[in-house]
């Protein structure tokens, strides 16, 4: 097995026990970045960080939303690694499936706590713990849900769109220092999304003109380029990565 020279940079990812998260984990780390990930359950946490290597991850367990867990997971980071260049906002939660003129308002709440807040929350412990006097980047993970209708997943899409507004307003007000960009991918083969291809997955990649649904990886490398030097003059952009999608917008 080839071993990859670290590159000294670090970055924490939220919600990365699997999926998008652990996608994006897996093209950090290839490159030589030493990362903190976070998600809800320890046990696979656990597994995730053997997986990746105990030797540059660690893995706080916690809730997203909670200012708590926010706290421990920067704090762990610079204890384990003396610095925090990188902020990959990945978690989010999509609890409801159904019209908006139902949405159980809790339910709204709950979506935009765990999808934007904690965004915000992170990248205000980030900036005050390294970014703030020592530069780096943020990626959100955003969703094409939130350029677009997105029937039945609404309060999801709703949520979506004010990660990419928060986007803007976190680059606008931490340039130059740190630059904020997103990503809004379509469906993603992962956990978090199976219920919008499991059992009927040529029929749903059979929309996208590259003919296939999105993989993790896909993911991993649109967030390794947004924090490399090859983005230097990028931020405050949403990068769309889509499979070709929305190349069918308006095509009857």
């Amino acid at each position: 097995m080839t071993t990859v020279e670290l590159s000294g940079k670090v970055a924490l990812i939220t919600g990365a026990s699997r999926g998008i998260g652990y996608g994006i984990a897996e093209a950090l780390i290839a490159r030589g970045d030493r990362v903190c990930i976070t998600g809800r359950n320890e046990e696979a946490l656990k597994e995730a960080v053997e997986k990746l290597g105990a030797d540059r991850v660690i893995g706080v367990a916690g809730k997203a939303h909670d200012e708590a867990h926010q706290a421990v997971a920067v704090e762990r980071t610079m204890e384990a690694f003396g610095r925090l260049d990188f902020l990959v906002n990945n978690a989010g939660t999509n609890p409801v499936f159904g019209p908006m003129a139902e949405l159980d308002l809790n339910v709204a709440r709950k979506v935009f706590e765990t999808n934007v807040i904690s965004a915000l929350g992170f990248a205000q412990r980030t900036w005050k713990a390294w970014q703030g006097e020592n530069g780096g980047a943020i990626v959100n993970i955003a969703s094409v849900a939130g350029v677009s209708a997105s029937p039945f997943i609404g309060a999801y899409g709703m949520s979506k769109a004010a990660m990419i507004n928060l986007t803007l307003q976190l680059a606008h007000e931490y340039a130059p220092k740190v630059r904020v960009n997103a990503i809004a991918p379509a469906v993603v083969k992962t956990k978090f999304a199976e219920a919008l291809w499991e059992g009927r997955e040529a029929e749903a990649a059979a929309s996208y003109p590259l003919g296939r649904l999105g993989m993790p990886s896909d993911i991993g490398g649109a967030a390794a380029f947004l924090t490399s030097e090859q983005s230097d003059w990028i931020t405050g952009q949403t990068l769309v990565v889509d499979g070709g999608i929305f190349l069918n917008a308006g095509v009857s």
